[in-house]
Formats: C-alpha cells, sequence, structure tokens
C-alpha cells in the first residue's frame, strides 16, 4: 500500500462485470479530474491468442484438465505484483495491452489476440487502476494484494456469471455453448484455488443476486435484467461507512448484516458513485499530503 502512488483494482472473473464497473469509475474520474493509469488484467496474460491454443493442446495431450487462464501457469503474476509495488513506490512500471479484436489492434497495426511491446506508464498520473482477473491474488510466493490500497471485487452468483459468460462468448466470439461448458469445467479448479480466495482480500464485494429461475444456466435465454436482480454490498471493514446515508440515498435497500447492504440491480451504478467516491477523496487527500 502507498500514500504517495495510490493502487485500486477491481477484481472478478470472467463474465462477472468487471468491464461495467470500470465504465463506472471512468465517470468518477472525469468528474472529480483523477488522472488515472489504466490497466488490463489481460495484458497480464502469460500467452498470446495462438500461444494459448497451442499450451491448451499440449495439456489436453498430456491429460492435463485444469489448465486455464485463471491460473499461475498462464498467467505473469510475479511481473503484476512488480508493477503494483513499483507503482506503489515510485508512482512509475512497464505495462502493455493485450489486443482483443481488429478495432484495438488496427492502430498497432498487429493482429488480434498479440501484445503490444511492453512500455513504462505515463509520468505524473494520480493513481493506477487495475480491472482483470488478479488484482487481489496470492500464492505462496506472490502477494499482489497487499499492495493495493482499493480491492473492490465484483461477483455475481456463480449460475448468473455462467449466464453471463454463456451468452458474452456465443454472442460475440461465436462459441457454441458446448465449448463455453468446457471451458467453465476446466478452469473450476483455478477458480476455486485462485478466484474465489480473492473475494476474502477485497475491500468492498459486489455481488448481484438475481431474483428469477437461473437453475439451469445452461439453457438460460436471457441474462436476468439489473430489475430482475438484488445487489449484495459487503464492507470488509464497515468503520467510517455511513450505512444511514446509504440507505436514504438508495430506495428500497436494507441491511442484511452490519457491514452489509442489499439494493436493487438497478443501483449498482449510484451506489458505487456514492460508495467510492469519497473513498477517492480519501485516498487522494492522503496523497496530496505525502507529498
Amino acid at each position: 500500500m502507498s500514500a504517495k502512488h495510490p493502487v485500486v483494482a477491481i477484481t472478478g472473473s470472467s463474465g462477472a462485470g468487471t468491464t461495467s464497473v470500470m465504465r463506472t469509475f471512468e465517470q468518477i474520474f472525469r468528474r472529480e479530474k483523477v488522472n488515472a493509469a489504466f490497466v488490463e488484467g489481460d495484458s497480464f496474460h502469460k500467452f498470446d491468442r495462438m500461444a494459448m491454443k497451442g499450451e491448451m493442446a499440449r495439456a489436453i495431450a498430456e491429460s492435463d484438465h485444469s489448465f486455464s487462464h485463471f491460473g499461475p501457469e498462464a498467467n505473469l503474476f510475479v511481473e503484476l505484483e512488480d508493477l503494483f509495488r513499483e507503482y506503489g513506490e515510485t508512482g512509475g512500471g512497464r505495462v502493455r495491452r493485450y489486443l482483443h479484436d481488429n478495432r484495438e489492434a488496427a492502430p498497432y497495426r498487429q493482429e488480434p489476440g498479440t501484445f503490444t511491446p511492453w512500455q513504462d506508464l505515463p509520468e505524473d498520473t494520480d493513481l493506477l487502476f487495475y480491472e482483470g482477473l488478479h488484482g487481489a491474488v496470492a500464492t505462496e510466493s506472490v502477494d499482489v494484494a497487499k499492495y493495493a490500497d482499493l480491492l473492490i471485487g465484483v461477483v455475481p452468483v456463480i449460475n448468473l456469471e455462467w449466464i453471463q459468460k454463456l451468452h458474452r462468448d456465443k454472442a460475440q466470439r461465436g462459441y457454441s455453448t458446448e465449448a463455453v461448458t468446457e471451458t467453465i469445467l476446466r478452469r473450476m479448479h483455478d477458480y476455486v484455488n485462485y478466484m474465489c480466495p480473492q473475494f476474502s482480500r477485497t475491500h468492498v464485494n459486489f455481488q448481484r443476486v438475481p431474483v428469477v429461475d437461473t437453475s439451469n444456466p445452461f439453457i438460460a435465454r436471457t441474462i436476468p435484467s439489473a430489475d430482475e436482480s438484488m445487489l449484495v454490498i459487503r464492507f470488509a471493514n464497515p468503520r467510517g461507512i455511513d450505512f444511514p446515508y446509504l440507505l436514504s440515498m438508495l430506495h428500497d435497500s436494507f441491511m442484511s448484516r452490519p457491514n452489509t447492504i442489499v439494493c436493487p440491480g438497478g443501483k449498482m451504478d449510484l451506489a458505487m458513485q456514492l460508495i467510492f467516491t469519497p473513498m477517492l477523496w480519501r485516498l487522494l487527500e492522503r496523497r496530496n499530503k505525502a507529498r
């Protein structure tokens, strides 16, 4: 953790909705005139798209049915930890981009599914903002979480997460239901061992819970909407959280535990604005005093 150079990280698995949360933070940053250095978690995968296909084929040939994007064998955990630590110490670090599609790849004249070269972060940024799979990961040799000043988990209930992933991968990537299901099964070992433990290290968790039947996510025709969901917001440390204010601002919300507030799913953006704007103020005030 660093007073001079704060690190904010959003972590969640594929299909959890971290990209939507990132857009909310972009709005906050624009309004509050925060100059953030953005880092995408996909840029810390170890293999590009073609190489990953080769590694996957190798794993299958060797009867390894748990190799996945979620685990340490497919990611640069050490480099991610180094980035968080270096940014906290100096405000600098080296990053690259993963180019998901033709639109992202065109300016670099590269193929989709490849990485840009490593380069230095811009100078004089106010904070580092990470969005991806492993913002709070920790193993026997690596602890990324300890270098973050604000950790946010985005964790839909598992059936909803699978529904969102199925619909996204089928619509945007052209995958079949069977192919997405195989990916979900392959990732389960790493999901249990490297994804779930992160949400015990986060400072705030947002979990969307549908109030419609999602018993069989593999045949769901639509993704439950925000209005068909409730949002469970858990604070690791409720001290300093103005719950009466939040309850008054988030219509139809209630407390389910001393550190947990529940509100309608459609209030997610507003809830994040209300919760994280003051937290960012405090981080930046501490930063200005330290400098």
